[in-house]
């Protein structure tokens, strides 16, 4: 600490070293940025504005620096940081039209759709390459009304962060519950060697479990599996999978449930 600091100074803590009415020109400050900012973020497009890909939020943080700085600061001159500012909204105009005209620029900035559901079963290296966990997946769906992997015939993570889903058009077939959430409740699973009744998915991958015979890992290298339902609220999802349980062999046991 500087010797010519005085800890707890009132003024320099809320005035600073500069005089009062440099308050007024930081009020100046600020709407002449303010101003300019909104119109050149206007003449962006609506799309910047909305949904932010890599590239825009890039810009977007650099937006929000080379603004900050000359409101408060008296050494920043207003021109230099108009300029600076201009200089970010025209690259991004320029890169937005590269985008628009080359596929392999628009892949390299925004990257691909995500294919994470194929007629009800998980992708897991699709979504571990998307950053995506089961859980985080789970939740999208239920947000969008999806009670069973079943239900879901597609569902893509886009190149917004957004997910894209497509349901059959009727009659699902049962699935991996994804309600209710399975930090509140559980899957009640059924132990390898257990011969089910009904049908059953992994809880790893959605993958449907034999139709007939015991349970044996499924293709993922998965080994738990659970009740696949056509509705998981209906009640009666977890009193089947414990009576089948019951129906195991003796020696077998149920695997704890693991997050992934």
């Amino acid at each position: 600490m500087s010797a010519d600091v005085v800890p707890f100074d009132w003024g320099r803590m809320l005035l600073g070293d500069t005089p009062p009415l440099f308050l007024l020109e930081i009020a100046f400050r600020t709407v002449v940025m303010f101003l300019w900012l909104a119109f050149l973020l206007r003449i962006t497009g609506k799309r910047g504005l909305a949904q932010l890909s890599p590239l825009e939020l890039a810009i977007v943080i650099a937006l929000g620096s080379a603004a900050g700085d000359p409101l408060f600061y008296p050494e920043v001159p207003l021109v230099h940081a108009m300029l600076v500012i201009a200089l970010v909204v025209g690259l991004q105009r320029w890169l937005s039209l590269l985008v628009i005209r080359s596929e392999r620029v628009e892949t390299f900035m925004e990257g691909r759709p995500v294919e994470v559901v194929r007629d009800g079963v998980l992708s897991q290296g699709r979504l571990a390459s998307a950053n995506l966990s089961r859980e985080d997946l789970f939740e999208r769906l239920r947000s969008q009304g999806v009670r069973q992997l079943g239900e879901v015939q597609r569902a893509y993570f886009e190149q917004d962060g957004n997910l894209t889903m497509f349901r059959h058009a009727q009659d699902a077939p049962p699935g991996l519950p994804v309600v209710p959430p399975w930090d509140l409740e559980p899957p009640a699973l059924l132990p390898l060697g257990s011969v089910p009744t009904g049908p059953v998915a992994c809880v790893e991958c959605g993958q449907p479990g034999p139709a007939s015979g015991p349970l044996s890992p499924c293709v993922c290298g998965g080994q738990q599996f659970t009740r696949a339902t056509t509705d998981p609220l209906s009640g009666g999802r977890p009193q089947d999978a414990k009576a089948e349980q019951a129906e195991a062999p003796q020696g077998g046991s149920p695997t704890a449930s693991s997050r992934s």
